[in-house]
């Protein structure tokens, strides 16, 4: 329980990092997305199940935030990031810690995948059919970004998820 309960607060901290910060260093109106780096790492370091359920509850945080902002489709982002994790849960048995190239992978496969479907569901099936463009200006840039910003965090992350292991560890020593 109290796991959990940290993952969610790390989750709404990179949320409001996300809706405040992220803002304030963007390039050329492209920002990092810091919530699919969360769900990739997170992901890649407890499995498929742990994987699902983080990418699910940050997809829904972020279809909350976009509610808010004037997107009325909850549960579009959920779906995405829910599968993202899930994916990237599959490489749980294979991660090394100290390895850096899996989850900077990983996270450009994702958020690659991630611009497609936004795509796709909000551009194509309106019918604007500039797709180039579309990569080149928004995809590949965010993409990049996000993998430099996860080479940055990804460190951080794997600190704060061996705490959390520890302190659910030690809780576990103690009660048995």
């Amino acid at each position: 329980m109290r796991t959990n309960v940290s993952i969610f607060f790390l989750m709404l901290i990179c949320l409001l990092l996300q809706c405040t910060l992220m803002p304030a260093i963007s390039i050329a109106s492209i920002t990092p997305n810091l919530m699919i780096s969360f769900t990739v790492s997170f992901g890649l370091m407890r499995g498929k199940k742990s994987g699902m359920l983080i990418g699910f509850f940050s997809g829904l945080l972020m279809d909350m935030l976009c509610m808010v902002l004037g997107y009325y489709v909850i549960g579009f982002r959920a779906f995405i990031y829910m599968y993202i994790g899930y994916l990237c849960g599959y490489c749980y048995q294979i991660f090394y810690d100290d390895d850096v190239k899996m989850p900077v992978l990983l996270t450009a496969a994702g958020d690659l995948a991630y611009g497609l479907i936004v795509y796709v569901a909000q551009f194509l099936l309106r019918g604007r059919v500039d797709f180039f463009f579309y990569l080149k200006r928004i995809i590949i840039p965010e993409m990049i970004y996000t993998v430099l910003v996860t080479l940055v965090l990804y460190r951080v992350f794997l600190f704060l998820n061996k705490k959390i292991e520890k302190t659910a560890k030690r809780s576990v020593d103690s009660f048995v």
